[in-house]
């Protein structure tokens, strides 16, 4: 599993609420059609299972601990949140990181380009499989 990140501020950019982002319109085109194709090669190659983009960090909802409280996003602690994920059948661990470099060459602005990152985890099918 590939995983992206994004903050609130990055969502409000997206949706057009004035702000502090540095990403502009013209910066989220040129992002959608940079994943269009990322996705439609995968897929082209056989190696794409499933894909999604998260909604925003304002419609969240956070449930934890006993009794279980349920709180609404955003969180203050967290500065990123979980923007969206690629599941992708791969012959190893690191070929599934090969394809999630290739999320650096993703348009965007030069200060958002420079912290971005994303996680690549297997997925196991059973707790036998958890390594540690």
């Amino acid at each position: 599993m590939i995983l992206s990140y994004a903050s609130q501020r990055d969502y409000d950019a997206m949706a057009g609420r004035p702000g502090e982002s540095p990403w502009k319109p013209a910066d989220f085109a040129a992002m959608g059609q940079f994943m269009a194709e990322f996705n439609q090669e995968l897929e082209a190659g056989g190696e794409l299972v499933e894909t999604r983009a998260l909604d925003a960090p304002v419609h969240t909802r956070r449930v934890g601990g006993a009794p279980a409280l349920v709180t609404d996003g955003p969180y203050a602690e967290t500065q990123e949140v979980l923007a969206g994920y690629w599941i992708v059948e791969c012959d190893s661990f690191d070929r599934a990181t090969q394809i999630a470099k290739r999320l650096g060459e993703c348009p965007a602005p030069p200060e958002v380009a420079a912290s971005a990152y994303a996680d690549v985890r297997p997925i196991v099918e059973s707790a036998g499989e958890i390594g540690f």
